[in-house]
């Protein structure tokens, strides 16, 4: 029986994978390259979080019309639904997987940073699943108030 070599299996399967086309993964990878830009991050967060509360916005305008647009309140649905769920991306993919290190139980600093980080990265995945189920724009400013936090705990003063 004839066996394939692995640059046979990558010669025959490439092709079919660029037809199906593959969707291209746009968060940092799991890679342990060290190239990381925290800032971009949180710039990256923010314009989410913009984007979530503009959608918010038109889905309360479209729904008080006289005749609804389905159409367009579909599409507005669904675009605060793609954002909140890169929120939520970034969150664990980038910030609870790659960046926040654990740290063993004590009483020292690192330990009290870890918690007090870990706890706010869970509140603002909750608040971004609540960003989802409603268009109340408090959720998208009590989003905003704990990454600001997160932002000065993560960063202990500096940049």
């Amino acid at each position: 029986m004839h066996r394939m070599s692995a640059r046979h299996v990558v010669v025959a399967v490439l092709p079919l994978l660029m037809v199906m086309g593959v969707n291209t993964a746009f968060a940092h990878c799991e890679i342990p390259c060290g190239i990381y830009d925290d800032e971009m991050r949180f710039e990256m967060i923010v314009e989410h979080i913009v984007t979530v509360e503009k959608s918010m916005n038109m889905i309360l305008t479209l729904i008080e019309q006289e005749r609804i647009d389905h159409n367009q309140l579909v599409r507005w649905i669904n675009n605060k639904e793609s954002h909140a769920d890169e929120i939520q991306d970034i969150v664990c993919q980038y910030f609870m997987t790659q960046r926040i290190k654990p740290v063993e139980k004590g009483e020292d600093v690192k330990y009290i940073t870890y918690v007090k980080q870990i706890t706010l990265l869970h509140h603002m995945l909750i608040i971004a699943m609540k960003m989802k189920q409603t268009t109340d724009l408090t959720t998208a400013e009590k989003f905003r108030s704990l990454l600001e936090e997160f932002r000065a705990v993560y960063f202990g003063g500096k940049k």
